[in-house]
């Protein structure tokens, strides 16, 4: 079952409990949220991640006030803020469309919440400096927003949301219009302002690398509910079901039946009558048919000695890595990544007899 709480009451900064939002009323209502409950630490850097439609930025807009549940309630730090309007809510969101005023300079774009706020000038004007360093734009105070790159106006519009120190910081998909090369340099920066600053970072994508790279937890959702709640290497070493598995990552899914399991290892038998170990996720089932992920790179391919065997159907070379493609006895398809060691090829060819060698719990049993 997905982890809904894991974090000491005391040091939750946003608990959503039991949450369900419904559009519309009749035949025709839509639940967008079904029932989520989580618990989102302080300073933490947390990311909902999930396809289009799965209810994360439902979730998200619930927190910062643009929408209320149908049932739940939203604490922060422990009161009840389900009712209270975003203006009286001590969060901050930045959207994709950053919405800089462009007749206004860096600077002043960064000081307007703080003076709406009836903050002192004086107070204002350190406050607007320690911004700019924070977002490395010291020099381009005094530049108008419409004069700066796509990569800089998204500093600006995260300092603007930090400016006012606010408890919780709620960003939609802040990256979705930057360049490849962009996005991953803010990624990084992200996560150190996060660092430097304190404040829980609420972040939502539907890109997995996103949520890997900068993530201390991930909540992976689907069809309005959470499906898993994790570290990045929880949610990609042991996802706990299909979706989870095939959303994050590449993987090879295998079809086998449980034997037994003993002391959470399972004993499975796949279609081609070889047998391997398994671990087992939290729900998965103790006997019969069921379905085995194992990632590419947690395989190697050798010409004996492995778990499983097939014929090599495929070799792609991607530089650093080797993928593999092996059509097991059984009729699964496997892919093998191996990292690639200069001047040294597979050592394979299309249609030669391989064996695939498991590395330690390396293949897990899935939840139906």
């Amino acid at each position: 079952m997905p982890e809904h709480s894991g974090a000491d009451a005391k040091h939750v900064a946003i608990e959503a409990r039991n949450i369900v939002k419904t559009f519309g009323a009749g035949p025709g209502a839509m639940r967008a949220l079904d029932n989520v409950s989580v618990a989102i630490r302080e300073n933490e850097f947390f990311t909902l991640l999930g396809p289009s439609g799965c209810g994360k930025t439902t979730l998200l807009r619930l927190i910062a006030g643009f929408e209320y549940p149908t049932e739940g309630a939203i604490l922060l730090y422990g009161d009840d803020i389900a009712g209270l309007p975003p203006f009286k809510r001590p969060v901050n969101t930045v959207f994709q469309s950053y919405a800089l005023f462009p007749h206004l300079t860096v600077a002043q774009n960064i000081a307007f919440g703080l003076e709406m706020l009836g903050r002192p000038k004086d107070e204002i004007a350190a406050r607007v400096s320690d911004m700019l360093a924070l977002v490395h734009m010291d020099k381009l105070g005094d530049r108008r927003t419409d004069q700066i790159s796509g990569g800089q106006a998204q500093r600006v519009a995260l300092a603007r949301a930090l400016a006012p120190s606010p408890k919780v910081l709620l960003l939609d998909e802040p990256l979705s219009a930057l360049d490849y090369k962009l996005r991953k340099e803010m990624q990084i920066e992200l996560k150190r302002m996060q660092h430097e600053t304190g404040i829980t970072f609420v972040f939502v994508t539907h890109d997995q690398e996103e949520a890997l790279t900068m993530s201390d937890r991930i909540a992976v959702m689907s069809a309005g509910k959470i499906l898993q709640i994790g570290t990045p290497r929880d949610i990609y070493d042991k996802p706990a079901d299909r979706f989870v598995a095939d959303f994050i990552g590449e993987t090879n899914f295998l079809t086998g039946t449980v034997q037994s399991v003993a002391d959470g290892r399972a004993r499975v038998a796949l279609k081609s009558g070889e047998e391997i170990s398994a671990t087992t996720a939290d729900g998965a089932r103790s006997t019969g048919e069921a379905t085995i992920v194992v990632r590419p790179e947690h395989a190697r391919a050798v010409r004996n000695g492995g778990q499983l065997s097939g014929v090599v159907e495929n070799i792609v070379y991607f530089g650093t890595d080797t993928n593999i493609h092996i059509r097991l006895d059984g009729g699964d398809l496997f892919m093998v990544r191996q990292q690639n060691a200069r001047g040294r090829s597979s050592g394979f060819e299309i249609g030669d007899r391989a064996s695939v060698k498991l590395e330690t719990d390396a293949a897990q049993v899935l939840r139906d």
